[in-house]
Protein backbone atom coordinates (compact mmCIF):
# COMPACT_ATOMS: atom_id res chain seq x y z
CA UNK A 1 0.00 0.00 0.00
CA UNK A 2 1.34 3.31 -0.66
CA UNK A 3 2.10 5.99 2.03
CA UNK A 4 -0.94 8.49 0.66
CA UNK A 5 -3.41 5.51 1.19
CA UNK A 6 -2.28 4.98 4.22
CA UNK A 7 -2.72 8.89 5.30
CA UNK A 8 -6.15 8.41 4.11
CA UNK A 9 -7.21 5.39 5.58
CA UNK A 10 -5.08 6.85 9.21
CA UNK A 11 -6.50 10.33 8.60
CA UNK A 12 -10.22 8.73 8.86
CA UNK A 13 -9.66 6.73 11.58
CA UNK A 14 -8.88 9.60 13.33
CA UNK A 15 -11.99 11.44 12.39
CA UNK A 16 -14.51 8.11 13.28
CA UNK A 17 -12.17 8.30 16.81
CA UNK A 18 -12.72 11.59 17.54
CA UNK A 19 -16.71 11.93 16.29
CA UNK A 20 -16.81 9.10 18.51
CA UNK A 21 -14.76 10.91 21.51
CA UNK A 22 -17.08 13.88 21.07
CA UNK A 23 -20.53 12.25 21.08
CA UNK A 24 -19.63 9.89 24.17
CA UNK A 25 -18.70 13.83 26.05
CA UNK A 26 -21.07 15.37 24.91
CA UNK A 27 -23.23 12.07 26.19
CA UNK A 28 -21.52 12.66 29.68
CA UNK A 29 -21.95 16.32 29.75
CA UNK A 30 -25.83 15.54 29.67
CA UNK A 31 -25.66 13.23 31.83
CA UNK A 32 -23.94 15.40 34.60
CA UNK A 33 -26.39 18.23 34.05
CA UNK A 34 -29.48 15.57 34.59
CA UNK A 35 -27.61 14.40 37.52
CA UNK A 36 -26.95 18.09 38.97
CA UNK A 37 -30.76 19.10 37.89
CA UNK A 38 -32.13 16.02 40.01
CA UNK A 39 -30.41 17.01 43.14
CA UNK A 40 -27.69 14.97 43.39
CA UNK A 41 -24.59 15.77 45.51
CA UNK A 42 -21.88 17.64 42.99
CA UNK A 43 -19.34 15.24 44.82
CA UNK A 44 -20.86 12.24 44.23
CA UNK A 45 -21.40 13.42 40.24
CA UNK A 46 -17.89 14.02 40.08
CA UNK A 47 -16.51 10.73 41.25
CA UNK A 48 -18.80 8.94 39.23
CA UNK A 49 -18.26 10.89 35.91
CA UNK A 50 -15.14 11.27 33.40
CA UNK A 51 -14.64 14.89 34.43
CA UNK A 52 -12.50 16.93 37.74
CA UNK A 53 -14.51 18.82 39.88
CA UNK A 54 -13.29 22.11 38.44
CA UNK A 55 -14.99 20.48 35.30
CA UNK A 56 -17.91 19.91 36.77
CA UNK A 57 -18.70 23.06 38.40
CA UNK A 58 -18.11 24.98 34.98
CA UNK A 59 -20.93 22.42 33.64
CA UNK A 60 -23.32 23.75 36.28
CA UNK A 61 -22.08 27.17 35.52
CA UNK A 62 -22.88 26.93 31.61
CA UNK A 63 -25.95 25.21 32.57
CA UNK A 64 -27.41 27.77 35.04
CA UNK A 65 -27.63 24.94 37.70
CA UNK A 66 -27.03 27.02 41.63
CA UNK A 67 -23.71 25.82 43.40
CA UNK A 68 -24.34 23.54 45.97
CA UNK A 69 -25.15 24.94 49.39
CA UNK A 70 -22.61 24.52 52.04
CA UNK A 71 -23.06 21.14 54.41
CA UNK A 72 -22.96 21.53 57.91
CA UNK A 73 -20.40 23.43 60.07
CA UNK A 74 -18.39 20.82 62.29
CA UNK A 75 -18.64 21.82 66.01
CA UNK A 76 -15.96 21.55 68.66
CA UNK A 77 -13.13 21.43 66.13
CA UNK A 78 -10.07 22.13 67.91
Amino acid sequence: MDPMTKLDQAADRYREAKKAHDEARDAAVAAVVEALRGGERPTDVTHRSPFTAAYVRRIARDHDIEPAKPGPKKSGSQ
